[in-house]
């Protein structure tokens, strides 16, 4: 059942990515538009709700919890 459950939320993920279509690369220097993700506690955090308190700095850990 967890396997099967799985499977389902990968196929979401990749429908949903496929979707969205082709992003348009940011060059150095351009804004990122606004986006919404989901915080712990069921909340919401917004690009522009952060960018009102100061500078905003994303950071991706590709490969940190691949389990390598």
């Amino acid at each position: 059942m967890l396997r099967r459950g799985l499977s389902f939320r990968l196929i979401i993920a990749l429908a949903t990515v496929a979707l969205a279509g082709p992003a348009a690369a940011l060059d150095v220097g351009d804004k990122a538009p606004d986006f919404v993700l989901n915080a712990p506690g069921g909340k919401q955090v917004k690009l522009a709700d952060l960018l009102g308190k100061g500078p905003v700095v994303l950071y991706t850990f590709i490969g940190a919890f691949n389990g390598l």
